[in-house]
């Protein structure tokens, strides 16, 4: 099963090294991994997405609350929470093609971030679905170059916190 951990850690080197560490250590592999500084800049979040059945996940998170840099552990895989990734294509653009690029971007709400004599970079935000639509309609015209953040995710607000 698919698991979306949040983990707020302090904010100091190493602390991405024992997490991953103790999470590949246990046979998991981790599809997805961004780290960032949070509100406090004394702490950072990991956003990390894992495959691994309920008895795995619950060992993984057990051993992950043991080590004195973590916070707090937040499973967001059942909360319906915002998950959004950051993509940039490189992609072929002859002169005469460009406007069914630039078209096709607008359509999916991307920015154009860079135009070269050939080719054209796109920057995307949002959820895997809607990036993958993009990548296969880019890959028609081909696609030099592909970057992906880790995904990110954060919880919905729910009807009874306090605004």
């Amino acid at each position: 099963m698919r698991h979306v951990l949040s983990v707020l850690v302090e904010n100091k080197p190493g602390v991405l090294s024992r997490i991953t560490g103790l999470i590949s250590r246990r046979g998991f592999n981790i599809e997805s991994l961004s780290v960032g500084p949070t509100e406090n800049p004394a702490q950072s979040r990991v956003t990390a997405i894992v495959h691994a059945d309920a008895l795995a996940y619950e060992q993984i998170t057990k051993q992950l609350n043991k080590l004195v840099s973590v916070h707090k552990i937040t499973d967001l895989t059942d909360q319906g929470a915002i998950e959004r990734e950051l993509v940039l294509f490189k992609v072929n653009a002859s002169p005469e093609r460009r406007n069914e690029i630039v078209e096709i971007a607008n359509i999916f709400r991307a920015k154009i971030v860079d135009v070269g004599i050939n080719s054209l970079t796109i920057e995307a935000t949002g959820t895997q679905d809607k990036l993958e639509g993009l990548e296969d309609l880019f890959s028609s015209y081909g696609i030099i170059e592909i970057v992906r953040t880790g995904r990110i995710a954060m919880s919905r607000n729910s009807k009874t916190e306090a605004k």
